[in-house]
């Protein structure tokens, strides 16, 4: 079983496929995003009703290896996982990107969750939200700033009638991001920690533009066997399936 719904996990999933021809994988959406990425693989979407519906789903289905390549932000899916596979005894890999770090140039200023980053924008602060569609509304009650957020779907609950939706994917350069942050005379960003490649060209233009970052740490996560290469990563899997001992991360 692979959770999905990151580029990691499609590289995996092809991977996977490449190495491991006769293994069985389904591969998970949590069913969010509507143009869903054809893996190549078995795919079910939707949620499985928490960790006991997880549970039921893994002994249904005989799984003998569940593989988290979820959003390092989707706490409750890894959370849910966790629990899953421990009951039923069934192994459970993680890929887990490596966190991005500041560089020369860049003002990050930390915060622990998003409450914290709320608190942390200025009055009159013209703000780029890349906090996801789900979490947005922890930014509503603030009057007294503006914001552009950037979202794949449309957010479940209406953005402020003065703010500005973004319906797009992350930009592939900094000199697309900049352009983006530079049009809407954006002050500040606010990000998660996500790691990877896909959505770090944000920070770069941040970065180019002298704006502060106000990045918001990591949830804690279950203890799980962690790979931050989906090389390694795919090794563990070969050899699990083998019935040999995993490498170590």
């Amino acid at each position: 079983m692979l959770l999905a719904g990151t580029q990691e996990a499609r590289q995996l999933a092809d991977m996977l496929r490449e190495r491991l021809p006769h293994a069985h994988v389904t591969a998970s959406f949590a069913g969010v995003v509507r143009d869903l990425p054809d893996l190549g693989v078995e795919t079910r979407v939707g949620g499985f009703g928490g960790a006991e519906g997880l549970l039921d789903y893994l002994r249904q289905t005989d799984t003998s290896l569940v593989i988290d390549a979820t959003h390092p932000y989707a706490a409750q899916m890894s959370w849910n996982a966790a629990k899953a596979a421990m009951a039923t005894d069934v192994t459970l890999l993680r890929l887990d990107r490596p966190l991005w770090q500041p560089i020369q140039g860049d003002n990050w200023i930390n915060a622990e969750n998003l409450r914290a980053a709320n608190l942390l924008l200025p009055s009159g602060a013209r703000a780029f939200l890349s906090v996801g569609r789900k979490e947005v509304s922890v930014f509503f009650d603030r009057s007294d700033l503006w914001a552009m957020a950037r979202m794949i779907e449309p957010p479940p609950v209406p953005l402020p009638a003065t703010w500005h939706l973004e319906l797009a994917r992350p930009g592939k350069s900094a000199e697309e991001e900049i352009q983006l942050l530079e049009r809407h005379k954006i002050t500040h960003v606010v990000s998660k920690n996500s790691g990877g490649e896909r959505s770090y060209a944000k920070i770069e233009a941040a970065r180019s533009l002298v704006l502060p970052v106000i990045m918001v740490a990591r949830p804690k996560l279950p203890n799980a066997r962690n790979y931050a290469e989906i090389d390694k990563l795919c090794i563990a899997i070969k050899n699990i399936l083998e019935g040999a001992e995993p490498d170590r991360p």
